[in-house]
């Protein structure tokens, strides 16, 4: 990876071609890229009948009603066991991880029980799994047309409905949706 393709803090938008059922038509928040990988959480799958309040009693923590009642999102079809909090400022949670100055990944216990409360970062999100790379697979993925990248927008995380964020962000991008072919091509 050269560092002119380091796409931390950029959505991967799966092309329409991408055949892997895992990202197909997702919006992936990239969280680290370097030499030795990438990992980053879809935005865009929830889960349909799995909501905080499972995860807040199985791990015996108390929660407010509001909070029990957010959605836990599919981050990737890596380390389903885990739980990943994509947020917004405050970034400074014991093992944050800066994505971009205005967002943070972090999966430490501090942060899950004040969300529980409803003391923690006003946006956020939570998985269960990520997304991850080898090295030098994503850049061999953009390399042949599997995904677009832009840089990530809170925005679209944090208030576009579920449903709409691959498309909104494709839109964002100045692209119809519509329009994007199911092939790739090379000019």
């Amino acid at each position: 990876m050269d560092q002119g393709n380091c796409f931390k803090g950029h959505f991967l938008l799966a092309m329409p071609g991408l055949k892997d059922p895992n990202f197909s038509q997702t919006v992936t928040c990239l969280c680290e890229h370097t030499s030795q990988g990438a990992f980053g959480l879809v935005i865009n799958r929830q889960f349909p009948s799995l909501f905080l309040n499972k995860i807040f009693e199985e791990l015996q923590i108390e929660f407010n009603l509001e909070m029990g009642q957010k959605p836990v999102y599919v981050g990737g079809p890596v380390r389903l066991d885990e739980i990943f909090i994509l947020h917004g400022p405050p970034l400074t949670w014991k093992g944050s991880l800066e994505i971009t100055p205005q967002m943070a990944i972090t999966n430490t216990r501090d942060i899950l029980e004040a969300t529980a409360r409803g003391e923690g970062p006003p946006q956020f999100l939570i998985t269960l799994g990520c997304a991850g790379w080898g090295p030098g697979q994503l850049d061999a993925e953009v390399m042949e047309n599997a995904w677009l990248t832009q840089p990530v927008s809170s925005e679209i995380i944090f208030k576009v409905p579920v449903d709409n964020r691959w498309a909104r962000a494709v839109q964002k991008m100045g692209i119809d949706p519509q329009a994007l072919s199911q092939t790739a091509g090379h000019a």
